[in-house]
């Protein structure tokens, strides 16, 4: 009985649901025919919209760290490695985990409140009606758009927040343009980019199946909407936290830290 109890919790019943949601996006995205124009629609607006955003959080993000790092190094002799530090904290770890918060709060709940008033309206329902695959239409595209516009906005927040560490290396400092570049680059390898590129992919497909999800079995009229909205930016943000996590193991176990 206990056991049975504990099957019934609405946690297991939501991993259940979401699991059988993202089993039927396996299913429709190999299926013909493909939408490539809402696709390269979702592109733009998740990717291009969402650039300025990421960019101006990127570059105060490398800015603010490289203030606050430049204290403590130099306590200790050692403010000749801030380029050093600041190049493998963004490209490693900061600038692809805050890209992906702000994309599960600008995407999530974009795409949660989009589906969900297209459903509490039954638009999703007239679709179904008229012989359109709406899972394919609303679902497909926009999962697909967030997982491939996830990393290309990481790439480019790890580039902007590094010019902002340049800034701030200058602050207070004296570090050439091709001096701070060579150091920043030099503390870097090849396996750093690999585990931070790799899992944004995972973040923007975890974002988008979690949006969808949300908004395309809003119920209760406006007032779901508005919780689709909210639950899956919760939802999307935890989500990236527990990949991170798992991201970090896998690249350990595999030599890349």
């Amino acid at each position: 009985m206990a056991s049975q109890n504990i099957l019934n919790t609405p946690f297991l019943q939501e991993v259940g649901e979401i699991a059988r949601f993202t089993g039927r996006f396996f299913r429709e995205v190999t299926k013909p025919r493909q939408e490539w124009e809402e696709f390269i629609n979702q592109c733009y607006f998740i990717g291009y919209k969402t650039f300025t955003l990421v960019g101006i959080t990127a570059f105060i993000m490398g800015l603010v760290l490289t203030i606050q790092s430049r204290p403590t190094l130099v306590e200790f002799g050692a403010d000749a490695l801030l380029p050093s530090m600041v190049s493998v904290s963004l490209v490693r770890e900061i600038a692809p985990v805050i890209t992906a918060l702000i994309c599960a709060g600008k995407i999530g709940s974009g795409i949660g409140a989009e589906l969900g008033s297209m459903r509490v309206t039954e638009q999703i329902d007239a679709m179904e009606v008229s012989g359109t695959n709406p899972f394919k239409y609303l679902v497909v595209t926009r999962v697909l758009a967030s997982t491939i516009m996830v990393p290309v906005l990481s790439s480019l927040a790890i580039a902007i927040s590094l010019y902002g560490g340049f800034l701030g290396a200058n602050l207070k400092g004296d570090v050439s343009w091709a001096l701070y570049w060579y150091q920043a680059y030099k503390a870097l390898v090849f396996a750093d980019f690999v585990p931070a590129i790799v899992k944004t992919i995972f973040f923007g497909f975890a974002i988008g199946i979690v949006g969808c999800y949300k908004g395309y079995t809003s119920k209760k009229g406006t007032e779901g909407v508005g919780r689709s909205a909210t639950t899956a930016v919760i939802v999307a943000s935890l989500l990236v936290f527990i990949l991170d996590l798992i991201a970090v193991q896998v690249a350990d176990v595999l030599g890349f830290t």
